[in-house]
């Protein structure tokens, strides 16, 4: 009769164990890139910045694994409702660059908002960079003037790439320049658009330039005040503690935009770049949208949009691609 009775709770544990394997849907970078479209992801992230505005989004503060002498992994949860939870994991070593490895490396993890329950796993490299330039683009559709024409990008690694690739979707833009640290680097990008025209000089590429987006790894300013034309709008991505690619002088002087005013606390939650300025002085995108503050106030005024990437952006971005993937049966599924 013991036995019985072990064999059948032994049974019923089975039974649980059972209950509870789930299929997970993992999606490669080639599969995300197929089913991320740019449209709807400026969509999503409209209404992302909206909701982070209203305090609608769930989303600690990022933490940090700190690697001493080679680089770090952050994690970044976000949830809003109607939305599935999301966490990235991304890492962030420069050295890589010397390595032909991409200096940013991501997953993304998608659990069920009413169960919990695991649902996906997704490259998230690429989703980190599109979201980026999104964000981007859609501060350049809000605050560049309507007549900007030129358009110059300082840096040409993945978040060169995909500002290259989004920036056209929200203004026409009839000449493009890009400059790097390397002209090579600066080369290969001119050479996946007609458009656009590489530039040996940071300083000739910027001035003139209606538009100016920073998408580099320097720890140190990589454009001065004096180079900027009156009414221009200047976006900056990078992201390199303890210091920063965007002059201080600039975030002062033009009228400032950020995703939440979370960019001016301590890294690794905010940015170097804004470090020890006060929050009063910048206006979230959120607001704009929502009518709660203005945006480019004069055709001579220069903006200023510093991101500090916030995982309101990965949950828009990663709940698309899960949308679109179950609708079109893409990716594999694996029980675990």
């Amino acid at each position: 009769m013991r036995l019985l009775t072990e064999l059948a709770g032994q049974q019923v544990v089975d039974h649980v164990f059972w209950r509870t394997r789930v299929d997970i849907l993992f999606l490669s970078e080639n599969e995300v890139q197929q089913l991320l479209d740019i449209d709807e992801l400026l969509e999503g992230l409209a209404e992302g910045f909206k909701a982070l505005s209203e305090g609608k989004v769930v989303a600690p503060s990022r933490n940090e694994v700190a690697v001493p002498n080679a680089g770090s992994m952050l994690a970044m949860p976000a949830w809003f409702p109607s939305e599935h939870i999301t966490v990235k994991l991304v890492t962030i070593f420069h050295s890589n660059l010397e390595l032909g490895i991409p200096g940013h490396q991501a997953l993304i993890c998608l659990f069920d908002h009413e169960t919990g329950t695991p649902l996906a796993v997704m490259d998230g490299t690429y989703i980190t960079a599109m979201r980026t330039a999104g964000a981007t683009a859609l501060s350049t559709r809000l605050l560049a003037r309507q007549d900007s024409s030129v358009l110059a990008i300082i840096g040409a690694g993945a978040q060169g790439h995909s500002h290259l690739k989004i920036l056209p979707q929200v203004r026409t833009f009839n000449e493009i320049r890009v400059a790097s640290l390397y002209f090579t680097d600066a080369q290969k990008l001119a050479a996946i658009n007609s458009k656009v025209q590489p530039i040996e000089s940071i300083e000739e590429a910027v001035r003139g330039a209606d538009v100016v987006c920073l998408c580099t790894a320097s720890e140190t300013p990589v454009i001065s005040l004096d180079w900027l034309s009156s009414g221009s709008h200047i976006t900056s991505v990078g992201y390199r503690p303890p210091g920063g690619e965007l002059p201080r002088q600039v975030a002062e002087y033009g009228k400032l935009f950020v995703e939440t005013r979370l960019a001016f606390k301590p890294q690794p939650a905010g940015c170097g770049d804004l470090a020890g300025l006060d929050p009063a002085i910048a206006t979230e995108l959120g607001e704009i949208l929502l009518g709660k503050h203005p945006g480019r106030q004069s055709e001579q005024e220069i903006t200023v949009y510093k991101s500090m990437g916030h995982a309101m952006e990965d949950m828009v971005a990663a709940n698309l691609v899960y949308q679109r993937a179950r609708q079109q049966a893409i990716g594999v599924n694996v029980k675990l």
